[in-house]
């Protein structure tokens, strides 16, 4: 019996890979439009902020001043930061959310038997012929053997997609 290898199989895959990645960083290059101009109002204001509070310590004493700017300014450092990482892990999200739909979608695309037929197999040449192989409600297939389980529902593919990409998805939001 010939199967598929797994550099034929992800080399199949590529494209669908391509245009998900496509596909995930315009949604993601929107959503990194919209955290900048927010991450860049919160910033302006909070330097805006920092700068009254300085000129108002400087008013009511040198010594009293640097303390309360030094304090102010290092708040809203940390929350301009934690406005930043919010919208660094909303980017994220969005990144993986528009790749597992984009995968997911496949559970309809017409030739999706022989996608399923294809990750039975994989499953089987992982556990072996006897693996319980049961396919996921929302497509792809989870296999059990004794002690050992192989999850290869479309939603798992996805998620290794994404996690694949490792600093790919970083440079997203740090062009």
């Amino acid at each position: 019996m010939t199967g598929i290898s797994d550099s034929e199989r992800r080399q199949a895959l590529q494209p669908v890979r391509a245009q998900l990645i496509r596909r995930a960083r315009a949604d993601a290059d929107a959503a990194l439009a919209a955290a900048h101009a927010d991450a860049a109002a919160q910033v302006a204001a909070a330097r805006a902020r920092a700068k009254a509070i300085l000129d108002e310590a400087r008013a009511q004493g040198e010594a009293s001043a640097a303390a309360e700017s030094a304090a102010r300014h290092s708040s809203a450092r940390r929350r301009a930061r934690t406005s930043e990482l919010d919208a660094e892990r909303s980017v994220y999200e969005a990144v993986r959310d528009g790749v597992e739909r984009g995968v997911l979608a496949l559970h309809e695309a017409p030739d999706y038997a022989e996608l399923h037929d294809g990750l039975e197999r994989r499953a089987r040449e992982l556990l072996g012929p006897d693996a319980d192989v049961t396919p996921d409600p929302r497509g792809g297939v989870i296999a059990t053997a004794p002690g050992r389980l192989v999850d290869l529902s479309l939603a798992a593919i996805a998620a290794r997609t994404v996690d694949a990409l490792g600093e790919e998805v970083a440079r997203l939001w740090t062009r």
